[in-house]
């Protein structure tokens, strides 16, 4: 006799699972009467009450769908109903804050989210992210179906139904200081980009048409690679004061021992393994049969490279410069210990100020611009690929 498992969909089950007890078993908020004291853990229990217990709603009928056989578009089903938990604890999130805080704007209490909050939060995003796989392989479309998650949250955002929560509250208060931070760390990434690229490129191209260079070059990357990135900053330190305090011109634009100059340089020596590597598996990709088809139609060289083999590498080449521009996004934060500025200083004066909103306000925007990075050069991936078919 045969045992058929009621369970159609583990991964469904182990994550809806893990969503009710994150939810049940961790506190969804933090709440204090002022920002030195801490705060005092708020169960989800305690909140679902009136028509906030509705959110099980959506949690039930996942749990369900674990148990059901989905086919194609059925699928959209389970990711709509993780994006409706999604905005649901996100609203509850606002809402209680709002009452916790006894409706008064000007209150000085402090409502954080909680563990609970976040991992439900992280486990509804990976539903909903298991769901769209099932549902298409087009890349692009995962991409668009992924990013529309969070529109909900940014509608929240935008109407002020959360702009009691701590977090909303640190970034009141310090409003202009983050701004300039997130414009210092998009200029850090684009400072790092555009010269990683431009020495990557005749590189990884010098690598691929000398082959008895790819060994040496490789290797001195790699061990660029392997030096932690504060040892790294600080090897920058010296001979970039003493060259600044020999040619006073260079410390008068900005070059000198601290700051934006050694973050930069740190940044685009790290970036040149993962993009050298690229754009060498790039041109390796194009097969020999095409190359010789070009020469023999009477292409030169320049021709057969900007013609044929950089629009056949392209796709290879831009996946190393998206892993070049996540890196950096996250690295970026380091250097604000060298005076480089961006999110990474927010984050760090919370650290050292215990102030845990502080750090948040710093980390989920780098996180957020990571994955908007990611997402972009995949799009631009996916959108290469199908042009090529």
């Amino acid at each position: 006799m045969t045992y058929h498992s009621p369970v159609k969909n583990r991964v469904l089950l182990t994550l809806v699972l893990l969503l009710w007890l994150a939810g049940f078993g961790l506190a969804f908020a933090s709440h204090a009467p002022n920002r030195l004291v801490s705060g005092k853990g708020v169960s989800l229990a305690s909140l679902l009450n009136g028509y906030s217990a509705l959110l099980l709603l959506p949690a039930i009928l996942l749990l369900v769908c674990a148990f059901v056989t989905l086919y194609g578009r059925n699928h959209l089903a389970v990711m709509l109903l993780a994006e409706i938990l999604l905005t649901a604890l996100v609203w509850l999130a606002g809402h209680s804050a709002i009452q916790l805080a006894g409706g008064d704007e000007d209150s000085i209490a402090r409502t954080s989210l909680g563990g609970g909050f976040w991992a439900g939060a992280a486990l509804c995003l990976l539903i909903a992210s298991d769901a769209i796989s099932r549902f298409t392989r087009n890349h692009s479309l995962r991409i668009l179906l992924n990013v529309q998650m969070i529109v909900p949250v940014v509608l929240l955002l935008a109407y002020g139904q959360l702009a009691e929560l701590s977090l909303l509250k640190e970034y009141d208060n310090r409003s202009d200081v983050f701004n300039d931070a997130l414009w210092q760390h998009l200029g850090i990434l684009a400072g790092t980009l555009v010269p990683a690229v431009l020495i990557g490129l005749p590189v990884g191209l010098l690598c691929h048409r000398k082959p008895r260079w790819r060994g040496p070059v490789l290797s001195v990357l790699n061990i660029i690679q392997t030096v932690p990135s504060i040892a790294l900053f600080g090897l920058l330190l010296a001979p970039l004061a003493g060259l600044a305090k020999a040619l006073p011109w260079l410390a008068e634009h900005g070059i000198s021992g601290i700051g934006l100059a050694p973050a930069i340089i740190a940044l685009v020596l790290y970036s040149l393994l993962p993009l050298v590597r690229g754009v060498i598996a790039g041109l390796e990709s194009v097969p020999e049969a095409v190359i010789e088809s070009a020469r023999g139609m009477g292409m030169n060289r320049a021709q057969v490279f900007f013609r044929v083999q950089m629009p056949i590498a392209l796709p290879v080449v831009l996946t190393g410069v998206r892993i070049v521009a996540v890196q950096t996004v996250g690295m970026a934060m380091v250097a604000a210990l060298i005076g480089a500025g961006g999110l990474g200083a927010i984050m760090f004066q919370g650290l050292l100020s215990s102030a845990l909103d502080l750090v948040l306000l710093g980390v989920i925007p780098a996180v957020l611009m990571a994955v908007v990075v990611d997402s972009l050069f995949k799009f631009a991936v996916s959108i290469l690929e199908t042009t090529r078919r």
